[in-house]
C-alpha cells in the first residue's frame, strides 16, 4: 500500500509541476490582462493542489496532514481574490480590449469603478 501511495503522490508532484509550468507559459505568453489573470489562477491553483497532493500523500503524519490542508484552503481563498483585484485593475486603467469582452457588467452599472449609479 505504500509505494502505491508513492507512486500517486509522485504522479501528482509531476502533474502539479506541469501546470504550474503551463501557468508560468501562460502569464507570458497571453496577450491581455484577462487572458493572463486566467492563466495565472486556474492552473496555478490546480497545480499546487495537486502538489500538496502528491506531498501529503508521501509525508501521511498528522501534524504534516494539517499544515497541508491550511496551505489548501489559503491558496483557495486568496487566488480567486487576487484575480479579481487584478482584473478589476486591468479594467479601472483601461489595459484590456474591451471588444474582447462577452458581456460588460461593470459598464452597466455605471462608471466601471466598482459603484453603481444611484437610481
Amino acid at each position: 500500500m505504500s509505494t502505491i501511495a508513492n507512486w500517486l503522490g509522485a504522479g501528482c508532484l509531476v502533474a502539479g509541476a506541469l501546470l504550474g509550468l503551463a501557468a508560468a507559459i501562460g502569464v507570458l505568453r497571453f496577450p491581455d490582462a484577462l487572458s493572463r489573470m486566467h492563466a495565472a489562477t486556474k492552473p496555478q491553483v490546480l497545480g499546487v493542489l495537486l502538489l500538496l497532493l502528491g506531498i501529503a500523500l508521501r509525508l501521511r503524519s498528522p501534524s504534516d496532514l494539517g499544515m497541508i490542508l491550511l496551505v489548501a484552503v489559503f491558496q483557495l481563498a486568496t487566488a480567486p481574490v487576487a484575480a479579481q483585484m487584478i482584473g478589476r485593475a486591468a479594467y479601472r486603467s483601461g489595459r484590456l480590449d474591451r471588444s474582447l469582452l462577452d458581456a460588460d457588467e461593470l459598464a452597466e452599472r455605471g462608471s466601471g469603478d466598482g459603484s453603481a449609479r444611484p437610481a
